[in-house]
C-alpha cells in the first residue's frame, strides 16, 4: 500500500468508523486486464433438501506497509461477528455449518509469482486455526491486486453448489480495486456465478472509493460498499458478568481433551488464543469465551468429545496413546462414561455461558445507548447490519441470543 489512509478489516469482521456510500455506479473502462473464464452456472440440479445449510465467510487483508491499524481491528472484532453468526437459524429453524477463511494479499513477502496473494487458512470451523493466524500477520509494503485475490479465493477454496448458502468474501484496502493482470470485474462475475457475495471496505474518502472502483466491484455482486476512517479505535465494553465468564471459560477447557497425534498442539492453540485475546482487554475475552460457549466452535478433528459426536466414532477402535495418562488405561466402558461426563459437563457450562451473554448483551446495550454519536458508526455494527440482510435473502435468520 502507498502511503494512505489504512483499510479496515473487511469481512463482517472487523470495525472502525463508517460512511454511507449509496452513490451511483461508475463503471470502468480497462477492458484491456487479462479475461478470466467465467464458469457454467447450469450444474446438474441437486437437491439440497435434508443438507445442513452452509454459512462461509472468507474474509481477505490487505497487509502492505501501514496495514497494522487494519490487522488490530480485525483481532480486535473477531469474535464479536463469531458470536454474531452463533445466532443464526435456517430456514427449519436448524444451526447453519460456519466455516471462516483468511486470506493476505499487497505483502511483499508474499511471491510476486502469486501476485503478492498468500490463502492464510482454507475454510474451517476450528476458530482457533483464524485467530492465531490472524495475530501472526505482519505487514510490509508491496502491490495490491484485488481482481487476483478474488479470483484466487474462487479457485481456491472450497465454495458451496447450493444457492441456499450463505457465502461472502470481505475485502479491504485503498489502492485502485482496477489494479494488476486480473480485471477484478471478470473476477467478481465469477463470485456471482458461484453464488458468492463481495463485500468491499475502503478505507478513505467515499468519492475516492468510488471512483477507483470499490463500490463497482461490490455492486457486481450485489454485495455491500463501505468507507471506514482506520484511525478510529475499537470500543469495547466490559461488564459486570465479564469475571464469571471467564471463570467458567476455565471449566469449559477442562472438558477439551486432545484425542489423537495433533491433539497436544490444538489444545495448546486454543490456551494460546485465549490469552491473546485477554490481551485486548477484558471485554474482548469475554467475546471470545461466549464464542467458544456457542456452536460456532467445534473441534472435531482434536477433541475427544466433539469427535465422539462422529457418526462413525467406536469407542472400542478409539486409539488411547495419544490419551491424557489419566484416561489411558481405562476400559472402553469407563471411558466411555468419562466422555459422557465431559459432555453433560460441557453442556451445562454452555448453557450457563448463554445465560450471562444475554445478560452482556443487554447491559452493553445500555451502556451504548450512553455513548456518543460517533461510537455508534462502528464498523462492527455496519458489518453485522450487511450480514444481516445478505443472510435475510437466503431465509437464515438471527436468535436473540447465542446457544
Amino acid at each position: 500500500m502507498k502511503n494512505q489512509i489504512i483499510p479496515i478489516l473487511a469481512s463482517g469482521v472487523f470495525t472502525l468508523s463508517l460512511f454511507s456510500c449509496e452513490e451511483p455506479k461508475t463503471t470502468p473502462s480497462n477492458e484491456d486486464k487479462v479475461q478470466l473464464e467465467i464458469p457454467d452456472n447450469s450444474r446438474d440440479a441437486q437437491s439440497t433438501e435434508n443438507k445442513k445449510t452452509k454459512i462461509k465467510l472468507a474474509i481477505i487483508l490487505d497487509t502492505s506497509n501501514s496495514m497494522d491499524g487494519l490487522i488490530d481491528q480485525a483481532k480486535n472484532q473477531l469474535w464479536k461477528i463469531v458470536t454474531e453468526l452463533a445466532k443464526t437459524k435456517d430456514k427449519n429453524g436448524e444451526d447453519p455449518d460456519i466455516d471462516l477463511a483468511l486470506y493476505q494479499y499487497g505483502n511483499d513477502n508474499l511471491s510476486i509469482r502469486n501476485g503478492y496473494v498468500q490463502l492464510v487458512q482454507s475454510f474451517t470451523g476450528e476458530l482457533d486455526e483464524i485467530s492465531e493466524k490472524l495475530f501472526a500477520l505482519k505487514t510490509n509494503g508491496g502491490e495490491e491486486y484485488c481482481g487476483k485475490v478474488i479470483s484466487t479465493s474462487l479457485s481456491d477454496l472450497k465454495w458451496s453448489d447450493s444457492s441456499d448458502d450463505l457465502q461472502m468474501i470481505y475485502i479491504a484496502g485503498n489502492e485502485g480495486f482496477n489494479q494488476g493482470g486480473v480485471f477484478y470485474k471478470n473476477a467478481c462475475k465469477i463470485a456471482k456465478s458461484k453464488n458468492v457475495t463481495v463485500n468491499t471496505i475502503f478505507c478513505g474518502n467515499r468519492n475516492e472509493g468510488i471512483n477507483t472502483f470499490w463500490k463497482h466491484g461490490a455492486d457486481l455482486t450485489n454485495g455491500n460498499f463501505a468507507c471506514i476512517d482506520s484511525d478510529a479505535k475499537s470500543v469495547h465494553y466490559d461488564s459486570p458478568y465479564d469475571d464469571q465468564i471467564s471463570l467458567l471459560n476455565v471449566e469449559l477447557n477442562k472438558t477439551y481433551v486432545p484425542c489423537n497425534a495433533v491433539g497436544i498442539s490444538k489444545k495448546e492453540k486454543q490456551i494460546m488464543q485465549d490469552l491473546n485475546a485477554e490481551k485486548l482487554g477484558k471485554a474482548n475475552a469475554s467475546r471470545r469465551y461466549l464464542s467458544k460457549g456457542s456452536k460456532v466452535y467445534r473441534n472435531s478433528s482434536w477433541d475427544l468429545v466433539d469427535y465422539s459426536k462422529g457418526k462413525n466414532f467406536d469407542v472400542n477402535k478409539l486409539d488411547k496413546k495419544h490419551l491424557p495418562d489419566s484416561l489411558k488405561n481405562l476400559s472402553n466402558n469407563d471411558l466411555q462414561l468419562k466422555i459422557n461426563k465431559l459432555s453433560v459437563n460441557r453442556k451445562k457450562i454452555k448453557q450457563e455461558m448463554a445465560k450471562l451473554n444475554k445478560k452482556r448483551e443487554d447491559f452493553v446495550a445500555k451502556e451504548k445507548e450512553k455513548a456518543t454519536k460517533t461510537d455508534d458508526v462502528q464498523l462492527e455494527n455496519a458489518i453485522i447490519k450487511g450480514l444481516r440482510e445478505q443472510a435475510s435473502k437466503k431465509k437464515i435468520s438471527f436468535e436473540q441470543t447465542i446457544n
